[in-house]
Protein backbone atom coordinates (compact mmCIF):
# COMPACT_ATOMS: atom_id res chain seq x y z
CA UNK A 1 0.00 0.00 0.00
CA UNK A 2 1.44 3.38 -1.03
CA UNK A 3 0.81 6.56 1.36
CA UNK A 4 -1.56 8.36 -1.19
CA UNK A 5 -3.96 5.56 -0.83
CA UNK A 6 -3.66 5.71 3.09
CA UNK A 7 -4.38 9.14 3.22
CA UNK A 8 -7.48 8.65 0.89
CA UNK A 9 -8.67 6.07 3.23
CA UNK A 10 -8.32 8.42 5.94
CA UNK A 11 -9.94 10.94 4.43
CA UNK A 12 -12.46 8.78 2.92
CA UNK A 13 -13.11 7.81 6.75
CA UNK A 14 -13.20 11.10 8.09
CA UNK A 15 -15.82 11.96 4.77
CA UNK A 16 -17.79 9.28 6.26
CA UNK A 17 -18.22 9.84 9.67
CA UNK A 18 -18.84 13.74 8.82
CA UNK A 19 -21.80 12.24 6.66
CA UNK A 20 -22.89 9.91 9.57
CA UNK A 21 -22.95 12.31 12.08
CA UNK A 22 -24.74 14.77 10.38
CA UNK A 23 -27.85 12.42 9.58
CA UNK A 24 -27.77 11.23 12.91
CA UNK A 25 -27.25 14.20 15.14
CA UNK A 26 -30.10 16.35 15.89
CA UNK A 27 -28.41 18.60 17.90
CA UNK A 28 -27.31 22.04 16.23
CA UNK A 29 -23.82 21.38 17.44
CA UNK A 30 -23.20 18.28 16.93
CA UNK A 31 -23.85 19.21 12.96
CA UNK A 32 -21.54 21.60 12.67
CA UNK A 33 -18.44 19.61 13.99
CA UNK A 34 -20.04 17.05 11.19
CA UNK A 35 -19.49 19.33 8.56
CA UNK A 36 -16.08 20.25 9.86
CA UNK A 37 -15.23 16.47 9.51
CA UNK A 38 -16.55 16.65 5.95
CA UNK A 39 -14.34 19.88 5.17
CA UNK A 40 -11.10 18.49 6.77
CA UNK A 41 -11.46 14.94 5.16
CA UNK A 42 -12.10 17.21 1.80
CA UNK A 43 -8.75 19.13 2.61
CA UNK A 44 -6.90 16.12 3.27
CA UNK A 45 -7.68 14.53 0.25
CA UNK A 46 -6.61 17.68 -1.53
CA UNK A 47 -3.48 18.16 -0.18
CA UNK A 48 -2.11 14.25 -0.15
CA UNK A 49 -3.02 14.38 -4.09
CA UNK A 50 -1.23 17.72 -4.66
CA UNK A 51 1.77 16.40 -2.23
CA UNK A 52 2.26 12.57 -3.41
CA UNK A 53 1.42 13.32 -7.19
CA UNK A 54 2.78 15.16 -10.15
CA UNK A 55 0.48 17.71 -9.40
CA UNK A 56 1.98 21.34 -8.28
CA UNK A 57 2.00 20.97 -4.57
CA UNK A 58 1.34 24.73 -3.88
CA UNK A 59 -1.82 24.74 -5.93
CA UNK A 60 -2.93 21.73 -3.10
CA UNK A 61 -1.90 24.09 -0.45
CA UNK A 62 -3.88 27.24 -1.62
CA UNK A 63 -7.07 24.57 -2.34
CA UNK A 64 -6.47 23.75 1.38
CA UNK A 65 -6.23 27.14 2.55
CA UNK A 66 -9.44 28.17 0.66
CA UNK A 67 -11.27 25.10 2.53
CA UNK A 68 -10.31 26.39 5.69
CA UNK A 69 -11.04 29.64 5.57
CA UNK A 70 -14.54 28.57 4.25
CA UNK A 71 -14.90 26.42 7.22
CA UNK A 72 -13.87 29.40 9.53
CA UNK A 73 -16.32 31.55 7.88
CA UNK A 74 -19.35 28.76 8.23
CA UNK A 75 -18.14 27.89 11.97
CA UNK A 76 -18.91 31.58 13.29
CA UNK A 77 -21.95 31.70 11.17
CA UNK A 78 -23.53 28.96 12.64
CA UNK A 79 -22.18 29.72 15.64
CA UNK A 80 -23.85 33.46 15.47
CA UNK A 81 -27.33 31.52 14.17
CA UNK A 82 -26.86 28.30 17.36
CA UNK A 83 -26.99 31.41 19.65
CA UNK A 84 -29.83 33.41 18.21
CA UNK A 85 -31.52 29.83 18.17
CA UNK A 86 -30.40 28.93 21.47
CA UNK A 87 -31.85 32.57 23.25
CA UNK A 88 -35.41 32.39 21.09
CA UNK A 89 -36.43 28.67 21.26
CA UNK A 90 -34.40 27.78 24.87
CA UNK A 91 -33.08 24.78 22.79
CA UNK A 92 -30.72 24.01 20.06
CA UNK A 93 -31.85 20.37 19.34
CA UNK A 94 -33.24 20.63 15.98
CA UNK A 95 -36.15 18.32 16.16
CA UNK A 96 -37.79 21.19 19.23
CA UNK A 97 -36.91 23.79 16.74
CA UNK A 98 -40.27 23.86 14.72
CA UNK A 99 -41.36 27.13 13.89
CA UNK A 100 -40.41 28.63 11.55
CA UNK A 101 -41.52 32.23 11.86
CA UNK A 102 -44.57 34.30 10.92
Amino acid sequence: MNSLFLFQLASLVMLACGLLGLTTRRDLIGMLISVELLLNGAGLSIVAAAQLTNADASLGQLAALLIMGLAAAEATLVLAIVLVVGKRFKTTDADKISELGG
